[in-house]
């Protein structure tokens, strides 16, 4: 049974970078409706950390050393529901996953930050979410049988199943398309603007965005540029609009 609307999601994260660990646990706990309640470097502490928390959803990485991703697959699927979180985009993986029960497919570099707290919501109400090397895997496997059959679930597959096309990787942040800044920055800037107010640091947005942290440093130099900041405080308020009207 899902969890209600209102409780706190409880994820699990099972990733054999530390650092990626740490980026997605800081963003994650940042919202108030999520918390990760145990981390893992590979599926058998994966499989122990989800007996031992109960998580509502699990995030799990295909390629770990020890028991990877897939192996363990099978035994998280029934205890949560799984949303992989991969480089690994090909055709087999992604289908292999899918069979084993994974209840989403998320391939780094294709999704924001607000497509994957909506794919980890969505996740734990039964609503599954693929991303576009994932959803062309898909596609071309129902395809190739070369049936009329498999060409309409083909279809329905991109109606129904929570599909990110190209015109959804625009970031939906809260606040800065609500105010005339939201409009100087570029959708990546905005994307690292928005995780500069949650407090994250540059190696935790590097984790979260999956860029180097040389990237973040280049991004927010072209941030306070555009706002006329010169501090994180000061772009930060002047994002949310808590500046003094003559500092906007």
């Amino acid at each position: 049974m899902p969890p209600p609307e209102t409780a706190v999601l409880r994820v699990l994260v099972a990733d054999d970078n530390p650092v990626v660990r740490a980026g997605l646990t800081a963003l994650l706990t940042s919202h108030e409706d999520i918390t990760v309640v145990a981390q893992a470097s590979e599926g058998r502490e994966a499989q122990e950390a989800a007996h031992r928390h109960r998580p509502d959803v699990i995030l799990l990485d295909v390629h770990m050393p020890g028991v990877d991703g897939l192996t363990a697959l099978p035994y998280l699927a029934p205890l949560a529901p799984v949303l992989m979180l991969t480089y690994s985009g090909d055709a087999e993986t992604t289908l292999e996953a899918l069979r084993r029960g994974a209840a989403g497919y998320l391939v780094h570099g294709e999704f924001t930050v607000d497509q994957l707290l909506t794919a980890v919501r969505d996740a734990s109400r039964g609503r599954p979410h693929t991303s576009p090397t994932a959803t062309e895997a898909l596609l071309g496997h129902l395809r190739s049988d070369g049936s009329a059959t498999a060409h309409g679930n083909a279809a329905k597959l991109t109606q129904n199943r929570g599909v990110y096309s190209s015109s959804s990787s625009q970031l939906q942040h809260d606040v800065g398309h609500s105010t005339p800044l939201g409009a100087q920055l570029s959708a990546r800037e905005a994307e690292i603007m928005d995780l500069i107010a949650t407090g994250l640091t540059n190696q935790q947005i590097a984790a979260a965005c999956f860029i180097s942290e040389k990237t973040v440093k280049n991004h927010i130099n072209r941030i306070f540029a555009k706002l006329h900041s010169t501090s994180r405080a000061e772009a930060t308020a002047k994002w949310l609009g808590t500046a003094p009207r003559e500092c906007r």
